[in-house]
């Protein structure tokens, strides 16, 4: 059993915003072990609430035997700035008096993310990499990752992300805050702070992460009842096991830091950014994610040189990039030969 393991960088951290961290601490996971030449490295980069024991939450494609095997590879994930799961965040006491952040945590871009891993890999001397791969938020911090790491990188497998936040969805998380501020007790700073708030986020949440035909099939009651429908208590189930493992302040911030994507910005937009990534690259379609189109995979691969799409069938849209692991796990095998 890994455990989980944290760095803690001795210098301020400075956000793109100007703004810094004087005490960073990093947790992460790693499995396997490096080999003598450093070129077995796997970077996963996990999404939204997830957090760094990628075996945990993507079992059909990490782990023994699988496509990214422990056995064969050293396999590193970081939990992301500003979540819940031991990195920094809104959670974390502040190191000049000891409080709390809470909401007054600086906010912080997926830029500072990735800027952040980059001095774990440092201190883990890292210098090579055989695969970065992430789905959804992970590939936005794949991505980044591919310009911030230049020349490094064997192979990218991004699924279900795009170059930049879209419209769509940053309206989509506007409505998730709207709802989590109109808790009134997110304002506070303790450990039940915006629960009812989060439940209701996440019921937003959900409703772009399947799809209709999905709800249709597996939450259709079949009777003549009344009240207490299957998709109701569906979603109250979930926003409850959401409450049960994460705080309304880290979900605040994280879909804050997901609007601020945006490959091109300093790079002279998305297309200029894209054909700066150099190693070939994997973009992973999900034929009914609408939440992020395959329309978002196919500018990735049309802007990268070494660029490829590929587009696979579910019924379980922007979720079957965790669903379809063993699909998926197949197409990175043999993408990366």
């Amino acid at each position: 059993m890994n455990k989980r393991k944290q760095y803690l960088h001795p210098e301020p951290f400075v956000l793109e915003s100007g703004k810094s961290l004087e005490k960073l601490t990093l947790a992460y996971h790693t499995f396997g072990r490096m080999n003598a030449a450093k070129d077995n490295v796997i970077w996963v980069f996990h999404a939204l609430t997830a957090n760094s024991d990628v075996l945990s939450w993507w079992p059909t494609l990490a782990g023994k035997a699988k496509a990214l095997d422990p056995s064969e590879n050293f396999i590193i994930c970081v939990n992301v700035l500003g979540s819940y799961y031991g990195t920094t965040g809104p959670r974390s006491p502040h190191p000049l008096n000891g409080h709390i952040y809470g909401l007054g945590f600086p906010q912080f871009t997926v830029r500072d993310v990735v800027n952040s891993q980059l001095l774990l890999a440092e201190h883990l001397g890292i210098d090579k990499i055989k695969l970065i791969i992430g789905g959804s938020f992970g590939g936005f911090q794949a991505l980044e990752f591919a310009l911030l790491f230049p020349g490094r990188i064997d192979h990218m497998v991004v699924v279900g992300t795009s170059a930049k936040e879209t419209a769509w969805s940053i309206a989509i998380h506007e409505s998730q805050r709207l709802a989590l501020t109109a808790d009134t007790t997110f304002s506070g700073n303790d450990h039940e702070s915006g629960q009812d708030g989060m439940r209701a986020a996440r019921g937003i949440g959900l409703l772009t992460y399947r799809t209709y035909e999905a709800y249709k099939l597996t939450q259709s009651d079949h009777d003549s009842r009344l009240d207490d429908f299957s998709a109701a208590s569906y979603i109250r189930f979930q926003g409850d096991k959401l409450v049960n493992r994460f705080h309304a302040h880290c979900y605040w911030y994280l879909t804050k830091c997901l609007d601020t994507h945006d490959l091109g910005r300093g790079r002279g937009g998305v297309e200029k950014a894209l054909a700066q990534i150099s190693m070939p690259s994997l973009a992973i379609g999900i034929t009914t994610d609408r939440l992020v189109p395959v329309a978002e995979q196919k500018i990735i691969a049309s802007n990268i040189p070494g660029g490829s799409f590929v587009e696979i069938e579910s019924e379980f849209g922007h979720d079957g990039f965790l669903i379809e692991g063993e699909r998926i796990g197949k197409i990175v095998k043999e993408f990366i030969g």
